[in-house]
């Protein structure tokens, strides 16, 4: 029999609030963490001038300051998307009480984090300075300040942590991989802590226009930016790229009650599956999405009629939104009269690598709250036949038990994963 897996710690670095309070308390607020980069000159000449940005400032604001997270001379090695999982990570550990000293606990912590673009500002000026300089104006900095694998190998060095030293990048589905990954480290004896998540800072002007040249972005709202993502909504017209990071720390069920740990959930299931369809885009019926979700609930022992909630990636484009709707109405077929679905991406934007694993803390708060989060934005369904659930529009709703849910997420390459997180029994 597998070892159960629960959760412990969170940690939180989003564009709707930096630290767990803040940013659950906001986006349940229907708090927008999307602004304008209209004033910025980077942004001029590009169609889409939004983005969803952590907010800079204060702790005690909910805001993100560097040296808040961060021992003196770190700014320097490490590259902002290792910052902010620094900072998550340090946030779900006190949050865990987890602070090993024995060498055998140290050997028995392991951390698991990934990036899907990593850090692509560095890439970026360094190509720059390369090419009008010559090598001598390549920090010696460069390639451990870009690797994915940084932001994992920081933390271990930062506390010590020898168990697995892993890192993700499966592009949006990072996040929950990287969760789904480190529950079956622990599920296979490989260790009995892991600190798990995902972790994005890719908002640049040539990032922004691969994604607007693949039509990929809402356009059109830098007068209105946080009207722009809309998931589920029939003038959603694309996604809004976002930063930020979200860690979890994970714990065999009987290490944690043996210290007395607070758990705030079961990781139940996780499930994974590929499209084999397309590089960017799902297949209509939703075939890939269905197989993660009944992976997770079969990994769960679950029935579809237990589940009262799904995290869905609805990440606000015409396509992806409705592939989505088709699979999880397929999945809970007869048993959509109790099902709640929100996306919390009209409230985040689109965080990249770093989604699934925030998506999976706002996921296991609704299960601890009974709260389900709102999806903002929506005002009108596209098709009232197809789309007929309960999207949990613009106001979060407390008025049922949350038993058992599923949050899910889909990346570039049809890459999918789907976790499950129940009330711990």
């Amino acid at each position: 029999m597998a070892r159960r897996v629960v959760v412990t710690g969170l940690g939180l670095v989003t564009p709707v609030g930096v630290g767990v309070k803040s940013a659950w308390n906001n986006l349940l607020k229907g708090h927008c963490g999307i602004v304008s980069l209209a004033d910025q000159p980077a942004f001029e000449s590009l169609p889409v001038k939004i983005a969803a940005l952590v907010p800079k400032g204060p702790i005690d604001q909910g805001q993100f300051t560097a040296s808040d997270w961060l021992d003196r001379g770190d700014d320097r090695v490490m590259a902002t998307f290792t910052q902010y999982a620094i900072a998550a990570a340090k946030q779900a550990l006190q949050d865990a009480d987890w602070a090993p000293q024995s060498s055998n606990e140290k050997e028995r912590t392991g951390v698991c984090i990934g990036s899907g673009m990593g850090s692509f500002e560095d890439i970026v000026s360094t190509s720059l300075a390369y090419a009008s300089g010559g090598p001598r104006k390549v920090s010696p900095m460069f390639v451990p300040r870009i690797l994915i694998n940084m932001a994992a190998g920081h933390l271990t060095m930062k506390y010590g942590f020898q168990g697995p030293n892993h890192a993700v990048s499966t592009a949006c589905t990072t996040g929950a991989h990287s969760i789904g990954d480190a529950m079956r480290f622990i599920q296979f004896g490989d260790a009995d802590v892991m600190v798990a998540g995902g972790t994005e800072a890719a908002i640049h002007p040539l990032a922004v226009a691969g994604f607007a040249r693949a039509k990929s972005l809402a356009t059109g709202f830098e007068d209105k930016p946080t009207e722009a993502s809309r998931p589920f909504d029939q003038d959603r017209a694309g996604f809004v790229m976002g930063e930020g990071a979200g860690v979890v720390v994970l714990e065999e069920y009987n290490h944690a009650k043996q210290r007395g740990a607070k758990i705030y959930a079961e990781l139940k299931g996780y499930g994974l599956s590929g499209d084999a369809h397309h590089m960017t885009a799902p297949p209509k019926s939703g075939n890939g999405a269905m197989l993660s979700m009944r992976r997770a609930l079969a990994a769960a022992k679950l029935d579809a009629s237990q589940v009262d909630y799904v995290n869905a990636h609805a990440t606000s484009t015409a396509v992806g939104d409705a592939a989505e709707n088709q699979a999880i109405k397929t999945v809970f077929d007869g048993h959509w009269d109790r099902l709640s679905v929100s996306s919390t991406k009209g409230a985040t934007g689109h965080l990249l690598g770093a989604a699934g694993s925030v998506e999976a803390i706002f996921t296991i708060l609704a299960v601890k709250n009974n709260t389900l989060p709102p999806t903002l934005n929506l005002h009108n369904l596209s098709d009232k036949d197809e789309f007929n659930l309960n999207y949990v529009p613009l106001e979060a709703q407390t008025d049922k038990k949350i038993r058992a849910a599923l949050t899910n997420s889909f990346g570039f390459g049809g890459t999918n994963a789907t976790l499950c997180f129940t009330d711990i029994e």
